[in-house]
């Protein structure tokens, strides 16, 4: 019997979809105050909360802590049994519930509370006993569920996912957290690697560095350049500053002239003015100029112009800034 997936997929999305718009109209004081307050702890965020309700908190710590918000997850179940000693007066509680009657949650309230630490609850019920005890409530209603038993959570773990993500980037922005924090919390990330990786970290340096004089011959410095295998050399002066580089495409294009390769001196055949980058930079910054001049390999020079370094675009590619 043929069914109608696509339907059902579209429904699902549409009831959902109205269900994260209504939560704007439910933003006030208290969404402001649920940030004050973790704006000022000078512990950490810890969010608890169990079953469905559990797993969105624990990507709601996940991503706390990894936009400037130190944040960790404790199961409500092994709060009872020690991890409560995890919680302090400096923290902040999260507790999260949907129906805000989940026993788990409302054992360890007692606890919370003795310890003097702010309670932030989120849950679907404001005049439920977890709303009622907290010290801001953040209402996360929806009119239905996806599911059309009205049962299994759907919309409302949606629209708690949603507002737990308005909290973190609105703690973001009050915090003034860059691109270049967020990347020292994701250095194996490919925006890590794109925001800390700079070219001293991939350049072939000194014995791994092809360099020539300006006087030596061409056919030297495709020795040089086999060598090494960047499919270049730099060309220095005798001062040791940068003369030139010639490279596999000026090879190519060599064939085209009346020269004879093996009587040529490389300072007739090398281009001259070459595009460098200093140490320090952004590998992405090189990534930027190669692309920008449709250029394969880079020459890093020192403030002195004389070449410490160079890097091509399989460099690039192997570090995972490409």
């Amino acid at each position: 019997m043929s069914r109608d997936h696509i339907r059902a997929g579209r429904r699902v999305l549409d009831i959902e979809a109205r269900a994260v718009d209504a939560l704007k109209d439910s933003l006030d004081d208290n969404f402001n105050n649920a940030c004050e307050q973790m704006l000022q702890c000078k512990g950490r965020v810890i969010v608890t909360g169990m079953g469905k309700s559990g797993h969105i908190g624990n990507k709601l710590a996940a991503t706390l802590a990894s936009t400037g918000t130190p944040s960790f997850f404790v199961h409500p179940g092994e709060a009872s049994h020690g991890d409560l000693g995890m919680i302090t007066p400096e923290d902040v509680v999260l507790a999260m519930s949907n129906s805000g009657e989940t026993a788990e949650v409302l054992a360890i309230l007692p606890v919370i509370k003795r310890k003097g630490t702010p309670l932030i609850g989120m849950t679907g019920r404001p005049q439920s006993s977890l709303a009622q005890l907290s010290d801001v409530h953040l209402t996360v209603a929806v009119a239905e569920e996806a599911c059309p038993h009205n049962l299994a959570p759907t919309s409302s773990t949606t629209a708690a996912l949603a507002m737990g993500d308005a909290l973190a980037i609105a703690l973001l922005e009050a915090r003034g957290f860059t691109a270049e924090d967020f990347a020292l919390s994701h250095p194996g990330g490919s925006l890590g690697r794109r925001l800390l990786l700079k070219v001293d970290d991939i350049m072939h340096g000194g014995d791994l560095l092809p360099v020539v004089s300006s006087d030596t011959s061409l056919s030297e410095a495709l020795l040089e350049m086999t060598r090494k295998g960047l499919g270049m050399t730099t060309v220095v002066n005798t001062d040791g500053t940068l003369a030139g580089i010639f490279t596999d495409g000026d090879l190519r294009r060599l064939l085209d002239r009346d020269i004879d390769i093996r009587q040529a001196g490389i300072a007739d055949a090398m281009g001259h003015n070459p595009v460098t980058i200093e140490p320090g930079h952004l590998a992405a910054e090189a990534l930027q100029i190669m692309e920008s001049r449709k250029i394969n390999g880079l020459v890093v020079c020192d403030a002195e112009r004389r070449p410490v370094g160079a890097l091509n675009m399989h460099d690039l590619l192997r570090a995972g800034v490409v």
